[in-house]
């Protein structure tokens, strides 16, 4: 008998250690699936010119080369707009979370009269939209926000979704806080600060990441609404659009090494624009997955 469970228990093993190898191998293709899109952009930002159009691109460079971020960051004057976008960022998200804790707090109050309707109001919004041109006309002629930096902030200062997320947050707090509170003379707007806000950190970084992110990578509201206050995505745009080849057939060879060409300045840009949502992504990912664990069962 013994001799028999010894033997079951060798087979177990090897089943197991079977699955774990076949696991990693699984693990290991869907990481490669992962970082190549993201290496091949930075290999060829990185990429000699003429190997760019030649269609040599590999995970690392052959010939490695900084010309393309010399011509980003030379030929191009980046400080005004990468502080125009900086301050919208901060601004946008600081103000976004905000408006929308106030708003996820109102809808999630039980004893809140209008609570389904304005919450039904509030989703249609979400599938149903008046379109680029009622909007435009309210903000360049009805509201005269054109070249103005609220264009910036106001039109996205409330995201539908982030509200839904952020009244199902609360709706997972103990109501016993909010009522012991009440019982000691607090009002609303001191539940909302001191009870409700400090318990919502892991969803409000979430909401925060939304709208950084979405303030970051927007450049369509200044192509439309504020090319007189142009933000880093815009110029960033616009070099890409201007890139030509700067290649010429007769040229020495230490002139070719400052050449550049149109591909090639394409993912330096992508990479200038990703590199500071990378950065600032580590120190908000803890926070950034409680807060989408939204059904979670809070103590």
């Amino acid at each position: 008998m013994k001799r028999k469970k010894n033997t079951e228990d060798v087979i177990v093993k090897k089943k197991c250690t079977t699955f774990d190898y076949v696991l990693a191998i699984l693990f290991v293709g869907v990481l490669i699936m992962t970082l190549y899109p993201f290496l091949n952009v930075l290999a060829i930002s990185l990429n000699d010119p003429m190997d760019t159009m030649r269609n040599i691109n590999m995970l690392f460079p052959r010939k490695f080369t900084f010309s393309n971020y010399v011509y980003i960051f030379t030929e191009n004057d980046l400080m005004k707009p990468l502080m125009m976008s900086v301050v919208r960022t901060v601004l946008g998200a600081a103000l976004g979370v905000i408006c929308t804790a106030m708003i996820g707090y109102v809808l999630s109050r039980q004893d809140f009269y209008f609570n389904k309707p304005f919450t039904i109001i509030f989703v249609i919004t979400m599938y149903v939209s008046g379109g680029m041109v009622p909007e435009y006309l309210l903000l360049m002629r009805t509201l005269h926000m054109g070249n103005n930096f609220a264009v910036y902030i106001l039109p996205g200062l409330v995201w539908v979704y982030n509200i839904i997320l952020v009244r199902s947050f609360i709706d997972g707090l103990p109501i016993a806080l909010q009522e012991a509170a009440k019982l000691d003379g607090a009002n609303d707007f001191v539940v909302w600060y001191k009870i409700i806000l400090p318990l919502c950190k892991p969803v409000l970084a979430t909401v925060a990441l939304f709208v950084a992110v979405g303030q970051w990578n927007s450049f369509m509201d200044t192509y439309l609404y504020a090319r007189e206050l142009p933000t880093l995505q815009y110029v960033l745009y616009e070099i890409m659009e201007k890139a030509t080849i700067k290649i010429d057939p007769h040229a020495a060879v230490d002139q070719m090494k400052n050449a550049v060409s149109p591909m090639s300045v394409r993912m330096a840009i992508t990479v200038v624009a990703t590199v500071p949502i990378l950065i600032v992504y580590p120190f908000l990912q803890k926070y950034f997955v409680g807060g989408m664990t939204v059904g979670a069962v809070k103590n």
